[in-house]
């Protein structure tokens, strides 16, 4: 009996060994597909910043993965597209080649399409319109922040990934898609767009001195890209040689981008303060200071609304916890997560939600957005519009400025 019992417990021994031995294979074990999927999954298993994998089995997901026959490229992209989907983060996904390069050209300041900033509603599972950008077709056609397209050229957005959707929206200038666009409670309607070379300059600055009575220097930041400090820097000094006597910085429909490109621009306005706190996967608070002079310290009104998102937040909130600026507007978008680019040997990459981020008065925004410090509503307006006697929001960020100059003129 004892030796029957020892056999059993060494063959189930011997069986964990071997098991376990399996689940453990050295990745030159693997084959080339399988290593590239091998190195999607310890790229999530390193670097998400939910260590519960929202709740999920991260480790089986891998084997699951790692059993299926992966005789082609295109075999082992669906398999890791399924197995990061188990995470149910719309911003954690698998790009191909085309889609990470793609991604990586956006931020550094070129584009062919029309001109849509999207995302995946995480609760409708919709696909959403964070913000056009300025001057694009979709902007001319009227399209808006929180607006969801419903089909893209009759394919309807349900049966599309983020990254997909967004393939079939970019394209050669001059050819064209159609759209099926909701707005609110709206009748649903098709738009065609005609795409365009989008030249994202992404600073646009001016001396305003015909409406309050003092020089305001007016800034719109269209997206938070590579060239975006520098040319915000540009902008600031520019209008400091013009006479400019407060500022105006206008984040209205900007979508977000570089997490650094935002934190440098909220330097040129803060001589000191913290500019947000980042929280990684094990709860540690990270931060980044403001540690230079500003770059001015007039008078400064932010304009924020709906598609106000991510790097856009980050700036508006340092901004306003610090005291530093008033926000007029709509509540902003509500995007709170950070994602990092990751590479994968063969050109694709992931992009991962590594950490969330919180203003310099410890708010979690993400689905919340921030609330201005005076609500307008946002009032549909032209691109050629915006920062006229039209744009209600303009003209509040204009009184406001008024009063503080004046107040802090009798002190």
């Amino acid at each position: 009996m004892h030796n029957r019992v020892f056999r059993v417990l060494f063959v189930l021994i011997i069986q964990t060994i071997v098991a376990f031995s399996w689940l453990s294979a050295p990745a030159s074990a693997l084959t080339q597909e399988q290593q590239i999927l091998n190195e999607a999954w310890r790229i999530v298993n390193n670097a998400y910043v939910d260590d519960t994998f929202n709740h999920q089995n991260w480790w089986l997901a891998r084997q699951k993965a790692l059993k299926q026959p992966l005789s082609n490229r295109e075999e082992t992209y669906t398999a890791i597209q399924k197995m990061v989907g188990i995470l149910d983060d719309p911003f954690t996904r698998f790009l191909k080649p085309d889609q990470y390069k793609s991604l990586q050209v956006n931020t550094s300041g070129e584009l062919q399409g029309v001109g849509l900033q999207i995302a995946l509603d995480s609760e409708t599972k919709q696909l959403q319109v964070v913000a056009p950008l300025d001057g694009s077709p979709a902007q001319k056609a009227g399209i808006r922040s929180r607006d969801r397209i419903l089909e893209i050229d009759g394919v309807s957005s349900a049966e599309l990934t983020l990254d997909e959707a967004a393939a079939r929206m970019r394209g050669t200038a001059g050819t064209s898609v159609t759209v099926l666009v909701q707005h609110e409670a709206e009748t649903p309607k098709e738009i065609k767009l005609v795409r365009d070379r989008i030249a994202l300059n992404p600073v646009y600055a001016a001396l305003d001195s015909r409406n309050s009575g003092i020089p305001v220097g007016y800034i719109r930041l269209s997206q938070f890209s590579a060239n975006a400090p520098t040319e915000l820097a540009n902008a600031v000094a520019k209008l400091e040689k013009q006479g400019a006597q407060a500022y105006i910085l206008d984040l209205r429909n900007n979508p977000g981008g570089l997490l650094q490109a935002g934190i440098e621009i909220a330097r040129f306005w803060l001589d000191e303060g913290t500019i947000v706190y980042t929280v990684n996967r094990q709860g540690i608070l990270g931060s980044f200071d403001a540690n230079q002079p500003a770059l001015t310290r007039a008078p400064l009104v932010v304009l924020v609304n709906q598609g106000t998102a991510s790097a856009s937040e980050i700036l508006a909130g340092a901004l306003q916890d610090n005291g530093r600026a008033q926000l007029v507007g709509d509540k902003t978008f509500g995007k709170g997560l950070i994602q990092s680019l990751f590479d994968l040997p063969d050109g694709s990459g992931l992009a991962v939600t590594v950490a969330k981020y919180e203003t310099p008065n410890h708010h979690d925004i993400h689905k919340l957005g921030i609330t201005p410090d005076r609500i307008v509503p946002n009032e549909p307006i032209t691109i050629e519009q915006v920062g006229t006697q039209a744009d209600s929001q303009y003209q509040a960020a204009l009184e406001v400025l008024t009063a503080k100059t004046v107040v802090a003129g009798a002190t």
